[in-house]
């Protein structure tokens, strides 16, 4: 298996497919996806344009769907949720619908709608990915990472290392053995320097502080952290909808 990361959506290759693509948005948008599904969401629609979004919604009753989303980190006026992770509790969620919109993962989801497989990852869920793409026996795998508005994001490079690093242990080889570029070499040496304090690392990169800025975040670095929490695969079962299958 080669994995080829690509930090940002923008430095996906214009051309050729892999056998599947596997999307990371750290903070939050991929580990709101997998608690939103582990957690009774029926469905999670994702979409980098919000007016499309709106007019998406009204093809599913009001009681059966939830608007999530944010830009800069702030939820999105008018909307039901945010991109906080903890806030797709049961209680919210279960039998639910959600539409969801941010300012870099879904962009990079969207990015590779046309890829056979397409899974979302965060740390929440690194074994579970791991396991699914080696049942898949992919030869080829794009890692996806969100970014920032165009820019590198430390967070999402940090989970890529890892989830390189649950591939091969899966597999039983060595984690360099399946770097594609010299992006996924330099993930995977993030990994080994962070791997025993992901939630340190995830406060000093430039996201994390922002969203501290914004307010008490707490709760979402710590569940953004919180490494193979989650059992979950959210898979695209048709473009830009991610359902537990």
């Amino acid at each position: 298996m080669k994995v080829r990361y690509c930090p940002t959506p923008e430095a996906v290759p214009g051309s050729g497919h892999p056998d599947a693509a596997v999307v990371i948005d750290v903070l939050r948008a991929t580990t709101t996806i997998g608690w939103a599904l582990h957690n009774g969401a029926t469905a999670v629609h994702v979409f980098a344009d919000l007016d499309i979004l709106q007019r998406a919604a009204t093809a599913v009753p009001q009681d059966k769907r939830l608007l999530a989303g944010e830009r800069g980190g702030r939820a999105l006026a008018g909307f039901d949720l945010g991109n906080s992770p903890v806030a797709v509790t049961p209680a919210v969620v279960e039998g639910k619908q959600l539409f969801l919109s941010t300012t870099n993962g879904t962009r990079a989801l969207e990015r590779v709608q046309a890829v056979p497989r397409v899974f979302t990852c965060s740390l929440n869920n690194l074994k579970a990915v791991a396991a699914q793409l080696q049942a898949l026996a992919a030869g080829h795998v794009w890692i996806v990472g969100s970014g920032w508005e165009g820019s590198y994001s430390l967070e999402d490079s940090l989970a890529a290392g890892a989830l390189l690093h649950s591939m091969a242990t899966t597999l039983g080889s060595d984690p360099q053995s399946h770097c594609g570029n010299d992006e996924t070499t330099a993930a995977a040496a993030l990994w080994q320097v962070w791997q025993h304090n992901p939630e340190a690392c995830l406060r000093l990169t430039t996201h994390g502080q922002r969203l501290q800025r914004l307010g008490n975040h707490d709760a979402d670095l710590r569940c953004c952290a919180a490494v193979n929490s989650l059992t979950v695969v959210p898979t695209q079962t048709s473009p830009g909808v991610f359902r537990l299958v």
